[in-house]
Order: structure tokens, then C-alpha cells, then sequence
């Protein structure tokens, strides 16, 4: 219990100081904002314009793809919010040596390189995906059961993982590697494909993208829950359980690898 407390601590500093640095430039804060709304809408007006010529991809109709792509912007941004920009600069903290002042906290160097920054601009456009999932579900008739919410916040949670997990392994080459930020913006840039109904891929492409990099899976899990409340929730759900917990799980084995090598800017 005192080792949460602990951790509960440090973390309301990080998010006091992130605070502290997005109000330092509200400006900055309030544009980046409105980017990404007008993306998001920018990805419906696509969607709308698709729907004026088909009545479904593959078996979803248009409000379920709302949701799927409603549902996608949660946990994208929720992931933003919470690991991207830490994730994105650990390359070069191992690159400039500035990693040493991490390992010398007194707590789990995975858990300071993660969470030392909060994009809570990413926290506010989290709402707008939440409103248009809302939106969908009104526009389906759909009357979610309180279960139902908790397979579906379980799911999100879940897709969450898979993305840190990924990335967070990914940056972890930067210890063998000079230079990872190909390759984590390149995951990033796969993200996009859970967006769409993972019915519409199929063979060797849709293999991959659902078990060797599981991107598919993390928007269409939840959506799926949401949408088809007569479907049996517990296959799509383990399945992305399992990712999730093997993914974790590799990462913080190649994180533990990479610190047994490194060198360190004084040594």
C-alpha cells in the first residue's frame, strides 16, 4: 500500500508539472486542440461521403463504423495523452546519456521514462470520441447494459496496452539502435488501420495485423462489444487479453534486456 501511495505521488507531480508546462502556452494548447478535432471530423466527413455510395463495409452499417472510429480516437488519444510524447523521446535519452537521471529515482525506471509527461490536450479530444461513440450508439438504438460498459472500458484498456506495449518496445531498440523514431512512427502510422472493420481484411494481411502487430484488433474489440450486444463478448475479449498480457509482458522483458547492456553517460 505504501508503494502505491509512493507512485500515486509521483505521478500527481508529473501531471501537476505537465499542467504547469500546457498552461505555460495556452495558445499552443488550445491549437493543437482544435487540429485534432478538425482531423477527427475530417475522418467523418470521409466516412459520410463513403456511406453515400454503399450501405455497409463488409457487415457494418455506418453508425457501427461511427463507432469503431469513435472508438479508435479514445484509445489513440488516451494513449497520447498518457505515453506518447515519453515514448517518442526515450531514444534520446539513452542517446545523450540523460536516461542515468531516470535509473537514479527511487522508483521503477519503466514506469519514470513512461509517464513523466501528460499530453492533457490528448485527455480533452479523448471527450470528443467519447460524445460521438454517444452519438452512434443514439443513432443504433442501442441501450448498453452496465456490463456491457465495463467490457467496453475493459476492452479500451486493453487496446491502450497494446499500443504502449508496442511502442515502448520499439523505442527500447534505441539501446542496440541509434535512431528509433522511424520505427516508432511507423507503428504509429499502422494505428489508422483499426479504424476500419476488421472483416475487410483478409489472408496473410489480416494474419498479421491481428497477431505478429495487432493494430486491428484494439479499436474493433471494443466497437464489436458495443455494437453486437448479442454476439458472445468472450472470444473477441480474451483474444485481445492475450495480446495485451503478451505484449506487456515482451516489452518489460526487452526493457530489462536493454538495461543490462547499457551504458551509461558517466561509465
Amino acid at each position: 500500500m505504501e508503494t502505491l501511495r509512493k507512485y500515486g505521488r509521483i505521478y500527481a507531480m508529473f501531471l501537476r508539472n505537465s499542467l504547469i508546462r500546457d498552461m505555460t502556452f495556452k495558445a499552443n494548447f488550445v491549437l493543437w486542440i482544435i487540429t485534432e478535432v478538425f482531423w477527427f471530423v475530417g475522418q467523418l466527413v470521409f466516412l459520410e461521403v463513403l456511406f453515400l455510395h454503399t450501405e455497409r463495409i463488409a457487415d457494418w452499417s455506418k453508425w457501427e463504423v461511427v463507432v469503431l472510429i469513435g472508438t479508435h480516437q479514445i484509445i489513440t488519444q488516451i494513449f497520447q495523452a498518457l505515453f506518447y510524447m515519453n515514448l517518442t523521446n526515450l531514444p534520446e535519452l539513452v542517446r545523450t546519456g540523460k536516461l542515468d537521471t531516470f535509473l537514479l529515482l527511487p522508483v521503477d525506471s519503466q514506469f519514470a521514462v513512461s509517464t513523466r509527461q501528460l499530453g492533457l490536450d490528448n485527455v480533452v479530444t479523448t471527450f470528443v470520441g467519447v460524445a460521438i461513440v454517444a452519438l452512434a450508439a443514439f443513432k443504433l438504438g442501442l441501450t448498453p447494459t452496465p456490463l456491457a460498459l465495463l467490457l467496453y472500458s475493459g476492452a479500451v484498456v486493453l487496446g491502450v496496452a497494446v499500443h504502449y506495449s508496442i511502442m515502448f518496445a520499439l523505442a527500447s531498440l534505441s539501446f542496440w539502435i541509434v535512431r528509433t523514431q522511424g520505427l516508432i512512427y511507423g507503428y504509429y502510422s499502422l494505428v489508422s488501420l483499426s479504424r476500419y472493420p476488421q472483416s475487410v481484411y483478409r489472408g496473410a494481411f489480416g494474419f498479421i495485423f491481428t497477431w505478429i502487430i495487432p493494430v486491428i484488433l484494439v479499436a474493433n474489440v471494443p466497437a464489436r462489444l458495443l455494437t453486437r450486444p448479442l454476439e458472445a463478448p468472450w472470444p473477441g475479449l480474451w483474444k485481445l487479453a492475450l495480446v495485451a498480457c503478451l505484449a506487456l509482458a515482451g516489452s518489460r522483458l526487452l526493457w530489462r534486456a536493454a538495461l543490462r547492456q547499457y551504458g551509461s553517460a558517466s561509465s
